[in-house]
């Protein structure tokens, strides 16, 4: 199943790699809260380079949806659309 462009799991903020060190404290002030990283589908590789890189700035509480977004779609979880880029 094909997932549509710009979306997101309910209440995501989307975050990429390259803005972790710039972003994270402003958008994840409470490093003990549960963070859940997920990217598009297993074999995409930002989730895990993304949780690598908050637990690296000790951030407690990181864990990686490795199925993704496409694996959510396909069980008939609801997405939001036009997630906001960040930028």
């Amino acid at each position: 199943m094909a997932v549509p462009e710009a979306v997101g799991l309910p209440g995501a903020i989307p975050l990429v790699e390259s803005e972790v060190a710039e972003r994270a404290a402003g958008l994840l002030p409470d490093k003990n809260a549960a963070i859940v990283t997920y990217c598009s589908n297993p074999a995409c590789p930002n989730s895990e380079a993304v949780a690598r890189k908050l637990t690296g700035q000790g951030y407690t509480n990181v864990r990686k949806y490795r199925e993704g977004i496409q694996d959510w779609v396909e069980a008939g979880l609801p997405i939001e659309s036009g997630v906001p880029s960040g930028h």
